[in-house]
């Protein structure tokens, strides 16, 4: 190939009658393609396009692949259609082509048949819309959720032949239409929450048996095909019964409530239970048990599957069998566990430390108890996650449990899933976390924190729908959980649909403000509104003082707004809080980033990728960081972290 000849997608935009309106308003479309202007760019910098010129009322802009351009121009046509959606201002409209082929660099321009193509193909767009090539639908068609629509073969300026030429059809288009639909239709009646059962028992200390019996119930019912049911971390909210069922419904999307009563006495149990239409207030089922304790696992494995038969359609089955949880062999082991899993989802040492105690107990109690095992497994993974615990011990430990608990039942969903994460830790080749948590979702669809981690693993790697996807079905199964919540957030702002970032930290701020403040001051940063940043700053610190988003935020906005004192002052107060910390040296490293000091940013991700900290999708995501992205260390850093670029694929 030629000196300075290479083949490229390139992706041309043009405004929508912008002659015409410079006639009519010069000052107005003047103003408007300011606002477009402002919009593109980070769009085009977040998806690794390169800016060759503008056109007046467009862009030229070329691409590594033809995957990056076409993401590219859907998200931007996305952004558009949202903020014309707001309403109060004047539409914007630009029209996309996108071709694949030869160009050839001249100085900063290029030229050549991609080039003219993609300019031909871009007035077949409609306003609002996207055309590709032939030869870039090839190399997409499998790669993205939009679908394609094949125009008639055109003939086109300067080709011999007619070409083929694909409309993109918008994810968005007709969305106002289906939101009509959607309202006018009940909430799904097989999208279930499980409240907190009530502890009516003389011993105030029997609360974990009261919540065990809750998550058990919620373990259970998550194996029944076809059911949704929510996560235990959003439904713990409910516990003190403040809010009526229509609210809970609404808050969590669901069409079923379970709820009910447990109380203990020696070795007498009594278990209320009662199924909840949410959109009529009926109560589907009730029913009351009493039992002695040792008949505890005969009394949930009758709940649930009376649960799942009372719902309407095609679950109605008087017969249904409902997959059993596993039974521990001795009763001792099964309160241990349950003792443990009423402590693991706190984030203070001490409770995460007698977690530890409680699945140990349950272990010596009964060594076959997988369950157990798994348990112990999360509580080292919250142990590291929050500090107390080495990263590397973190996963060693973990590691063993959750192999042990997949060697005493391999169909345990959860421990797959501990598996993937625990790979996902320490950078482990991506077959094999893919491996791990596909097959823990073929045996519970219902398990937020798999999908999750899969959302997570096709971030890193640039893979953005599949990203946003699983970032969407983790939310979905898990609402009102910080780390679900922070994970759409995230993919949102990341992939470029910014507002619907904002107005997701927005609906937040009362459940997860540490991230919704978090989240808020990283996008008036993006944007430049370093006032509001401010005050985001402020409520971050006011509602989380010491936290690690807290110092971060302060310390880049600082640095971004020229107070290097400040900046270099919370460097080393990560350096002093967060000595063992997973996020210390990525935390530093953004700081010097937003500083302009690339150099030091580049020796934290080093150092950080090395013992498998680093955040591996905002630094190859966030438009916070693009300019380290075109820096030539930025592709070693990624190979260094395990996540080289288009190295794996998401199993279908």
């Amino acid at each position: 190939m030629a000196p300075g000849r290479r083949l490229a997608a390139v992706m041309f935009t043009d405004t929508v009658g912008f002659t015409a309106a410079t006639q009519a308003d010069e000052g107005r479309t003047l103003e408007l393609l300011r606002q477009q202007t402002d919009l593109l760019r980070p769009l085009l910098a977040l998806h690794q396009g390169r800016e060759i010129k503008s056109t007046g009322d467009g862009f030229l802009v070329e691409f590594d692949s033809a995957l990056k351009a076409v993401q590219c121009a859907v998200n931007v046509q996305r952004r558009i259609f949202e903020r014309n959606a707001e309403g109060g201002q004047a539409p914007i409209r630009i029209r996309i082509g996108v071709h694949l082929g030869d160009v050839v660099q001249t100085g900063a321009d290029i030229l050549g048949d991609a080039v003219n193509i993609a300019a031909r193909i871009e007035p077949l767009a409609e306003p609002g819309g996207v055309c590709v090539s032939g030869a870039v639908y090839e190399q997409v068609r499998t790669k993205v959720a939009e679908r394609f629509d094949r125009l008639e073969p055109k003939a086109l300026k300067g080709v011999e032949l007619p070409m083929d030429v694909y409309r993109i059809v918008p994810a968005w288009e007709g969305r106002d239409a289906d939101r009509a639909e959607e309202a006018s239709h009940p909430p799904d009646r097989t999208r279930i929450a499980v409240l907190p059962f009530a502890n009516i028992s003389p011993d105030p200390n029997d609360e974990y048996f009261a919540d065990g019996l809750t998550e058990e119930l919620i373990s259970n019912l998550s194996l029944v095909p076809g059911l949704k049911v929510i996560a235990r971390t959003s439904v713990l909210g409910y516990k003190k019964g403040e809010k009526k069922v229509a609210t809970i419904g609404k808050e969590l999307g669901v069409g079923t409530v379970v709820e009910g009563s447990v109380r203990r006495a020696a070795n007498k149990i009594r278990v209320t239970v009662q199924v909840i239409d949410v959109a009529t207030q009926e109560h589907l089922w009730t029913a009351k048990y009493d039992d002695d304790l040792d008949d505890i696992f005969a009394v949930q494995s009758e709940i649930a599957t009376k649960v799942a038969s009372s719902l309407p359609g095609s679950l109605t089955k008087p017969q249904m069998s409902v997959p059993e949880l596993e039974r521990p062999k001795e009763t001792l082991a099964y309160f241990s566990y349950l003792q443990g899993q009423a402590l693991i989802w706190r984030t203070d040492q001490p409770s995460l430390r007698k977690s530890v105690e409680h699945f140990q107990k349950a272990i010596e109690s009964d060594p076959t108890f997988a369950r157990a095992y798994a348990g112990l497994a999360r509580a080292y993974i919250n142990l590291g996650n929050e500090g107390y615990l080495t990263w590397t011990g973190s996963i060693e430990m973990g590691q063993a449990a959750a192999e042990r608990a997949s060697k005493l039942d391999p169909d345990l969903a959860e421990a797959h899933a501990l598996l993937g994460e625990l790979a996902f830790m320490a950078d482990a080749p991506a077959e094999i976390l893919d491996r791990e948590l596909r097959r823990a979702l073929a045996l519970n669809p219902n398990l937020a924190p798999a999908h999750s981690i899969l959302s997570s693993l096709a971030g890193s790697f640039g893979i953005m729908e599949s990203y946003i996807l699983e970032a969407e079905e983790a939310y979905r199964l898990d609402p009102l959980s910080p780390p679900m919540i922070r994970r759409q957030g995230e993919a949102y702002f990341n992939s470029g649909r910014h507002e619907e970032a904002l107005a997701h930290w927005k609906k937040h701020i009362e459940s997860d403000p540490i991230d919704a403040y978090r989240g808020l001051a990283e996008h008036y940063m993006l944007t430049g509104d370093f006032e509001r940043a401010e005050l985001m700053v402020r409520e971050l610190e006011r509602v989380a003082p010491n936290s690690d988003p807290a110092v971060l935020c302060r310390g880049y906005l600082a640095a971004r707004t020229g107070d290097r004192d400040t900046a270099v002052r919370m460097i080393a107060k990560i350096d002093e809080l967060f000595k063992k910390g997973t996020s210390r040296q990525s935390s530093i490293g953004f700081i010097y980033y937003a500083l302009g000091d690339l150099d030091r940013f580049f020796e934290y991700m080093f150092a950080a990728a090395k013992n498998h900290t680093m955040q591996a999708v905002r630094v190859r995501l966030s438009p916070l960081f693009a300019a380290a992205r075109r820096d030539p260390r930025f592709v070693m850093l990624v190979i260094q972290a395990g996540r080289p670029m288009q190295a794996y694929r998401p199993t279908d």
